[in-house]
This record gives structure tokens, C-alpha cells and sequence, in this order.
């Protein structure tokens, strides 16, 4: 048992170091994005479903709170959080994208989290937020799925290169702390 436990963190370490390789330019990109637009007084909605949705909570949880360092919180909003408020209607596909309609503003920034691409509630907020002018970075997973066929030039995908889900869902969360880091370091200045 303590070997299968030993093997598990090497697996984990590897998929992070592979991702890290890959991904860090676009990381950095991904920050510089999300603190444009909040110096230009926009604000960032998150989403994601299952765990994902849990990852985007804690994004935004990071953004309204402080991650390291004391600081004002960052104008952020976990989308999907008034599912209950809409339990009377059977369809929840829209649910993000009626959130996005609502609260999403241009200039404004989506940030979306999936393992596989595929959900319909997913694929429809990316719509509207196109139709908002909104800049979308999706954390994906695999073949990016239906998300990545999605996104226009000016979107932003995070593609974790691995086909393990449980491993997609620990470099997205590490991800989002680094975006986070990352967006304090440009802001707030090292600590």
C-alpha cells in the first residue's frame, strides 16, 4: 500500500511537471488577461461543473479573499450558485449562460473549467459570452472537446495534456493558484 501511495505522487508530480512545461506562457497570458480587465474596472465570472464547478469556487474565493498576502478583494462571481433557485425549471443548460445574459458586462472575463469539454451548459455560457464581448479562458483537459472548438482568437485554453480525469482535475487546481499568484504579483507587487 505505502509503494501504491509513493507511485500515485510520482504520477501527480509528473502530470504537473509536463503541464507546467507546456502551459506556463499561456498561464502568464491567462493573468495579464484577467488583470486587464480589472484595472479596467471589469470583473471575472466563474463556472464549471461536478468538481470543476468546486475548482471555479475556489478561483473566485481566492480573487474576493487574499491568497497569500492581505489585500482588497478582486471583483469575481462563482456562477451556478442560485441552481437551487431554479429547480422548478428542467432545463439547466442555460443556466450559466442566462447568469452570463444577466450579470456579464464587455470586457469582462469567463473563466471555465472542464475535464472533457462536452457539457451543454458549458458550451452555451462560452455563447453568451461571446455575445457579451467577453474574453473566455477555459481550463480543459484531453482534446479540449467541444469547448476548444468554441473559443475564438482572442480566448485563452489551458489544455491539461493527460487523459486521466483525477489528474486533469490536480493541475487544474494548481492552475488556478498559479493564475491567482500571478494576478497578485502584477497587482499588489511581491511579498
Amino acid at each position: 500500500m505505502d509503494q501504491r501511495v509513493i507511485t500515485l505522487f510520482h504520477e501527480s508530480i509528473e502530470a504537473k511537471m509536463q503541464a507546467g512545461e507546456q502551459l506556463a506562457p499561456l498561464i502568464a497570458h491567462a493573468s495579464h488577461c484577467i488583470v486587464e480587465a480589472l484595472l479596467n474596472e471589469k470583473k471575472v465570472l466563474t463556472c464549471g461543473n461536478g468538481i470543476s464547478a468546486a475548482h471555479a469556487h475556489i478561483f473566485t474565493a481566492n480573487l474576493m479573499n487574499s491568497l497569500e498576502q492581505e489585500r482588497p478583494s478582486l471583483p469575481a462571481i462563482s456562477l451556478g450558485t442560485d441552481i437551487i433557485s431554479n429547480a422548478d425549471n428542467s432545463n439547466t443548460n442555460d443556466i450559466y449562460a442566462k447568469q452570463i445574459r444577466t450579470l456579464g458586462n464587455q470586457g469582462d472575463v469567463l473563466l471555465l473549467v472542464t475535464t472533457t469539454g462536452t457539457a451543454s451548459n458549458l458550451l452555451q455560457a462560452i455563447s453568451a459570452a461571446h455575445d457579451k464581448h467577453m474574453q473566455v479562458i477555459a481550463l480543459t483537459g484531453r482534446d479540449g472537446g467541444d469547448v476548444a472548438a468554441l473559443l475564438d482568437s482572442q480566448d485563452i485554453e489551458l489544455r491539461v495534456p493527460v487523459t486521466a480525469k483525477h489528474r486533469i482535475h490536480e493541475v487544474h487546481l494548481l492552475t488556478l493558484f498559479c493564475v491567482c499568484d500571478l494576478i497578485d504579483q502584477q497587482l499588489f507587487g511581491g511579498f
